[in-house]
This record gives C-alpha cells, sequence and structure tokens, in this order.
C-alpha cells in the first residue's frame, strides 16, 4: 500500500519501504530527500542553509498530490513520480521512469507524463544497498533537447552550455566540483551530496550519479530569468562577505619569492615605479618542514618587520597554507594522535608525496580547523598576516582512488566532495573571531556553499597557452553561474611561459587585459628558466626550485609598458568594481555573466563562449588566439553598445568587427552607463 500525505507542511510519499520528502526551501524552492525506510539519520544540510518557514499551498486530485511554494509546484503521483512545475503551469523537469505494470511497479495510464509503458525497467530514482549505511545512487530526469545547461563548477574545457557534456562530480587539481546548474528553461538545479560521482546531460536522459551515499537529496527553484535563479539559490546557500577595498587592486605572485629580502625588493619596486600593489604574496616552501605553517626564520627572519613596512607601501602580505603534514613536521605527533589527519584505508597511510611523504589535514573534523587555526594565527596572524592562499584544497591527491581515503565526516567516495568548503571554514572563522569583518582566502577548489566562506577561488595549475586561457574564459562564467562570484586565475597560465620569448609575451598581455575585466587581478605563474636550489636537501627536507621573475617589467619594455597601462586602468575602475562587489554580497550575482544572464531572450547570447559582460554595463571581448588583431563580436539585445576606442555606437542584435591590435582589449560599454567615464579615454 503506498502513502502520499501531506506532513508537517511538506509533501510525503512511501511505499514498500522506499520514501520521498519534498519541503518548501526559501522563495520559489523545494528541497527533496528520498532514501530507504527505516531511516532515523539525521540529514546533514550540507550546502543548504536553514530557511524560515514558509506557507504553502497543496492541491489534490485522483491521481496526485502537488505542493505550490510560489513560482514553482512539485506533483507527485501514486507510484511516487514527481514533476516539476512554474507557475504557468509548465513542465520544468520530471523524473524519467521506464517501467510496466507486473507487480514490481504501479502504473498509472492516465497520468500526463512523458513516461511510456516499458519493459526496460528503468527507475527515476534508483538506490542500490552497498556496505553499510551507503547506496549507489541514480537520478534519471527526462531530457530536452533544446535545454541549455550552465554552471556546475570549473572545468578545463571550452564550453559554457553543458548540454551533451558528461561532468565528472570530483575534485581535483584546476577542476572545481560545484553541482548547481542553471537551466534555459527556467529553473536552478543544485545536487545537493558531496558524493563522488558524475552527471550527463544527454539528450535522451539528465541521470545524476552518486557512488555512495545515504540519501538523495537535491533542491530546485524556479526563476524568470538567470538572475532570479541564481539570487534564490545565493538565499539559499549563502551569499560571500564584501570584498575588502584593497583587494580590488593588483595581486602580485611567483613560483616563489625565496626570501624576505626578494619579496620586499619586489614590493618596493612596484612603490618606486607608481604602480599600485594591493596584495603580495610569498608563496609555498617559505616554512621549515610542510605542516609547521611558520616561516623559515633563515630566509624570513621578522615576519612582523616584513608586514608591517609592507603597510606602509599600501600592500598587504598573503601566506600559502598548504594542508599538507610532512611526517618529519613538529606538528605531525599532535595531529596523527588526535585523529586530525586523512587516513588511507588500505596500504602505506601515506597520501601526497610532493618533496616529502604527508598526509593532509582533515578539515571536516572541527578539531581540525580549531588546530590548524591556531597554528597559523600564531605565525602568521599574530605577526601582520591577514590573507591566506589556501593551496591543494581537492585535496590534490597523490592517487585520486577515493574510495581509499576516510575523513572524520565519512568515506571520501560519499563526502569527498565539501573538503574545500571546511578547509576554507577554518580560516573564515578564525579570521571572524579574530576580529576581521570580511575574512578573504584564496583557495584551489570551492563545493556547493563555498562562497559565504570568503572563498576566493582560482582555477589551478594551468598550461601556458591560448587553449588554456580560451577554457579559463568558460571556468570563471561556469564558476559564477555556480554561484561562486569571486574567481581569478593565473595571468598567462601557471606551466611554463619564457620570460624572453616574444610569443609568451603575446599570451601574457591578451591574458591580462582581460583579467582587468575580472574579480581578482592577479599575477601568478612558474615563469622558465627555472633556477634548482643550491641545496637540494637541507636538514633531510628536499628544497622547493623557483621559477624567473613575474612581475610586470619582467618581460620587457614593450610588453611592461602595455600591462602597465592595464593596471592603472584596473585603478580607475574601482568605482565600478566596489559596485559589483557590493552587489555580489547583497545578492551573490557573479561579476563575469555570460551574455545569456541579462538577454536570455537572445538565442545567440547562449552561443557565445568568447566574450561576456562585467557587470550589466561592460562587453569583454577578449582576444583568444595567437596573431589576431581583428576579432568578431556578438552585441546583444536591443541595447546600444559603445566602443571605447573609437567612440563610436552600435545598435545590438548582430555582430560587428572590432580592431584588435596588440595593446587593445576589444570593449564595448553599454550606451549611457556611468562606467563609460572611467575607461574613456583610454
Amino acid at each position: 500500500m503506498n502513502t502520499l500525505q501531506i506532513k508537517d507542511n511538506s509533501l510525503y510519499w512511501s511505499w514498500n519501504g522506499y520514501y520521498l520528502s519534498i519541503f518548501p526551501w526559501g522563495k520559489d524552492s523545494l528541497r527533496i530527500i528520498s532514501g530507504i525506510q527505516p531511516d532515523s539519520s539525521e540529514i546533514p544540510g550540507w550546502a543548504l542553509l536553514e530557511q524560515p518557514d514558509i506557507t504553502v499551498r497543496f492541491e489534490r486530485d485522483d491521481t496526485s498530490l502537488t505542493l505550490i511554494n510560489g513560482n514553482i509546484s512539485a506533483s507527485v503521483d501514486q507510484q511516487g513520480r514527481i514533476a516539476f512545475y512554474n507557475q504557468k503551469k509548465e513542465c520544468l523537469l520530471e523524473e524519467l521512469w521506464r517501467q510496466r505494470d507486473n507487480g514490481e511497479h504501479f502504473w498509472d495510464e492516465g497520468h500526463q507524463s512523458k513516461n511510456k509503458v516499458s519493459a526496460l525497467k528503468i527507475s527515476g530514482r534508483e538506490m542500490k544497498p552497498l556496505a553499510g549505511n551507503a547506496m549507489e545512487i541514480n537520478v534519471r530526469f527526462e531530457a530536452n533537447p533544446n535545454e541549455k545547461m550552465c554552471g556546475m563548477g570549473q572545468y578545463q574545457q571550452p564550453f559554457i552550455n553543458l548540454k551533451g557534456c558528461a561532468i565528472e562530480l570530483a575534485q581535483r587539481n584546476s577542476q572545481a566540483s560545484v553541482p548547481f546548474m542553471v537551466s534555459s528553461l527556467g529553473y536552478g538545479f543544485l545536487w545537493n551530496n558531496p558524493a563522488v560521482g558524475e552527471v550527463i546531460f544527454a539528450n535522451n536522459e539528465t541521470r545524476w550519479h552518486a557512488q555512495a551515499a545515504s540519501h538523495i537529496d537535491y533542491w530546485i527553484t524556479a526563476g524568470d530569468t538567470p538572475a532570479q535563479i541564481i539570487r534564490n539559490y545565493a538565499n539559499a546557500t549563502g551569499k560571500p562577505p564584501l570584498m575588502p577595498e584593497f583587494a580590488l587592486g593588483l595581486w602580485q605572485s611567483k613560483l616563489r619569492y625565496r626570501t624576505q629580502h626578494e619579496l620586499l625588493s619586489v614590493a618596493r619596486e612596484y612603490r618606486d615605479r607608481g604602480i599600485p600593489l594591493a596584495v603580495i604574496v610569498a608563496d609555498f616552501f617559505h616554512w621549515p618542514v610542510q605542516g609547521d605553517w611558520k616561516f623559515d626564520s633563515r630566509e624570513w627572519p621578522d615576519p612582523a618587520a616584513m608586514t608591517a613596512e609592507l603597510k606602509d607601501m599600501g600592500t598587504e602580505l598573503m601566506v600559502s597554507v598548504w594542508p599538507t603534514v610532512d611526517v618529519k613536521s613538529e606538528n605531525y605527533p599532535a595531529m596523527n594522535e588526535q585523529g586530525l589527519l586523512v587516513n588511507t584505508r588500505k596500504g602505506l597511510n601515506i597520501n601526497f608525496d610532493f618533496l616529502g611523504n604527508s598526509r593532509f589535514i582533515d578539515p571536516t573534523n572541527p578539531e581540525t580547523r580549531q588546530f590548524v587555526w591556531d597554528v597559523c594565527k600564531r605565525n602568521y596572524f599574530d605577526n601582520g598576516v591577514n590573507l591566506f592562499w589556501l593551496d591543494e584544497a581537492e585535496p590534490e591527491y597523490g592517487v585520486y582512488d577515493f574510495d581509499n581515503y576516510r575523513y572524520h565526516i565519512g568515506n571520501t567516495l560519499e563526502t569527498g566532495n565539501i573538503y574545500p568548503l571546511h578547509y576554507t571554514e577554518a580560516f573564515y572563522d578564525g579570521l571572524r573571531e579574530a576580529g576581521q569583518s570580511n575574512p578573504v582566502s584564496l583557495v584551489r577548489c570551492a563545493w556547493a556553499g563555498s562562497q559565504r566562506y570568503g572563498a576566493l577561488v582560482w582555477s589551478g595549475d594551468i598550461h601556458s597557452s591560448f587553449e588554456s586561457m580560451r577554457n579559463q574564459l568558460c571556468a570563471g562564467l561556469s564558476m559564477g553561474m555556480a554561484g561562486i562570484p569571486w574567481w581569478t586565475t593565473d595571468i598567462g597560465g601557471f606551466h611554463g611561459g619564457d620570460v624572453s620569448d616574444p610569443a609568451f609575451h603575446e599570451l601574457l598581455i591578451r591574458w591580462f587585459q582581460w583579467a582587468v575585466f575580472s574579480p581578482v587581478l592577479r599575477m601568478h605563474g612558474h615563469r622558465d628558466p627555472i633556477t634548482e636550489p643550491e641545496i637540494p636537501y637541507r636538514d633531510g627536507i628536499a628544497q622547493c626550485n623557483t621559477g624567473a621573475g613575474n612581475e610586470l617589467w619582467s618581460f620587457g619594455e614593450s610588453t611592461f609598458a602595455i600591462l602597465s597601462r592595464y593596471a592603472t586602468l584596473r585603478e580607475r575602475l574601482r568605482p565600478y568594481l566596489r559596485k559589483l562587489m557590493q552587489q555580489a554580497h547583497e545578492t551573490g550575482e557573479p561579476l563575469m555573466r555570460p551574455l545569456f544572464y541579462h538577454y536570455p531572450e537572445d538565442e545567440q547570447a547562449w552561443q557565445i563562449t568568447d566574450q561576456y559582460l562585467f557587470g550589466e554595463d561592460v562587453l569583454v571581448a577578449p582576444v583568444v588566439n595567437a596573431g589576431e588583431r581583428q576579432r568578431r563580436v556578438w552585441l546583444p539585445g536591443n541595447t546600444v553598445w559603445v566602443d571605447v576606442v573609437s567612440g563610436d555606437r552600435h545598435e545590438g542584435g548582430r555582430f560587428i568587427s572590432v580592431a584588435a591590435p596588440l595593446e587593445t582589449l576589444p570593449l564595448l560599454v553599454r550606451d549611457g552607463a556611468e562606467v563609460l567615464r572611467l575607461i574613456r579615454p583610454f
């Protein structure tokens, strides 16, 4: 006997030990949880924040029960099949079932869904028990071949529309799985499950898969525009703090400044050249041993004096923190004894072997978060360091055998994708407790909800090439549409790039130009030629190499002239940047936006992957091919766009050709927008 009823302001269905609950969860939004009875476990919120009570309506007919929350409704029939509708009664999404009434499953031929009587025995919700309480999960939805999907985080590919893509739900270096997508049909969907798995956006079905989980858990919202959907999502999962004013300028980094003297010399030269420097970074291996989380006093004799001098120059110091703890670290014995490190289930209990045998901290354990922050506060924050670079945040296992690692909150197969969220949370909570109102941490990975902990995500160890630059455009736009407004990238790519190579100079210029119109302008990379350490080992610890210079003047005078000009433009843009950061803080909306964000009715806007809107007013058309000096630009909507260089006005809804000499980034501004006066003349 199946049960379909109203239960505590939710819709509840059960049959043969299976259950389904649908709750209102924010404005125009629903949370769906399904599993196997009996189920007495407490269901974590994961990415979702608690929401105020919402009054909903229910409608019942002979075959189904419907829950209505504002502009979204969910109908469940007697057999437990779900379909979601907007306020116009248009179907947004419905489960895919291919069953027949042979005693294995009920069937009602009068049901209005697209599901067909079939001998395939395919279920819309599939839960296969594994050892313990975990299950392998598949959730299937009917596909619309004309639907377009975007978001899902950061993947190294040249796509914004993910229709036709298979997406791994797993964290890797340069890949950030943030399982929230926005549909062109007018809904947003969060897979509220940190398990390792995949999603397939095929033409014949959409399938979400978790290799191991205790429940099905997802969230869906309806909105007439992508902006409405993003706002609903931000209300449900959290909004970023307000980006500090200083962070709007130029950030300087390289792999790596080896000494206090070297880092200060670079900052002083920026000052002497009259180029404002917001942040300078002390990258990894400034420590004696991985996991010590402190400066090696032989190269960094007086951190407090260093940060004080930098502050006098208007520059903040950011320090790299790795979550790796070498077995030789002074913190290893205590952390190992207290269970604060990631354990392997089989084999040697080592997770990573880069310049030492190490294990990762386990930030899913609150005691780990407190331990790490206490050490970093004592050794860094108390010496004037307010900014932290949380590297290796996936974490980057030596081998991505996710089933071989165990966290405080469970097996990595079930919980692994949430690691970067808790890693960032440790420093957010610590900095807040220490008195900072708006913490920001540079972090190499993220999950849904990371934005609420001040996560500034960058795109990882990417290659120095135009192809890689092209992919980063899509990565940044996809992160924004996945609810992560703060995003940046290694200008010029991380791996490679000879400082004396004219071809690299061209790439660097083109990359820097569009990075000016990104949330954070940040120089970083491991430049050739690389210098190996004079002493490969010291105190039995392997020493790290370093790359060539990566400052604006490191690539010759002609390149410096262009880069410094665009650095000046970034400073002039501060009022506009401040406005966009305020908007991100209040609404969760990204700074970098695909063209369809503000022009969803423009079909061509959904096809463009090498242009974007910076806020609502600035149309950025980066040059993404070597040697290109002219480029084709789509002008969306009925808007009039003004060419920043020529001053020409162009009607929207068409392609134009724009000159793009090396020193020029094609830019257009919405006619009448205040930001035009900040950019022109340029």
